[in-house]
C-alpha cells in the first residue's frame, strides 16, 4: 500500500506520521486489497481535521474527522474508515453465493 501524508497549515512530523500508519494498519489487517492511501491532516483555528481517501480497485473510500485534539481526529478518522473498508469488503465477498433451492412441482394426475 503507498501511503501520502500531507500536512496543510501544519508540519507532519515523525510522530504524527506514525501515530496515522499505526492507525490505518488496522484498515490494512482487516482489507488488504488496497493500493493507495493519501492523508491531508489540516488546522483551521482550533480544529485540527483529518482526511483520507482509499484506493480500491474499483472505487474510492474517502472519510473525514475533525476534533480540538488531532490524535483524537485521527483516531475517529480511523474509526470511520475501518466501518466503510468492512462494509466495502462485505460487499465484495457477498455475491450472494447462496445456492437457490429448486423446488420440484409435482402435477396432480
Amino acid at each position: 500500500m503507498n501511503l501520502n501524508i500531507n500536512g496543510h497549515h501544519l508540519e507532519v512530523t515523525p510522530a504524527i506520521r506514525n501515530y496515522v500508519i499505526e492507525k490505518l494498519d488496522r484498515v490494512k489487517r482487516h482489507f488488504d486489497h488496497v493500493i493507495d492511501a493519501s492523508v491531508t491532516i489540516s488546522v483551521v483555528k482550533l480544529v485540527q481535521k483529518a482526511d483520507v481517501t482509499l484506493h480500491v480497485r474499483g472505487k474510492d473510500i474517502h472519510a473525514e474527522a475533525s476534533h480540538e485534539n488531532l490524535y483524537a481526529a485521527i483516531d475517529a478518522l480511523a474509526d470511520k474508515l475501518d466501518r466503510q473498508v468492512l462494509r466495502h469488503k462485505d460487499k465484495v465477498t457477498n455475491h450472494n453465493h447462496t445456492p437457490m433451492k429448486h423446488q420440484v412441482v409435482e402435477e396432480a394426475e
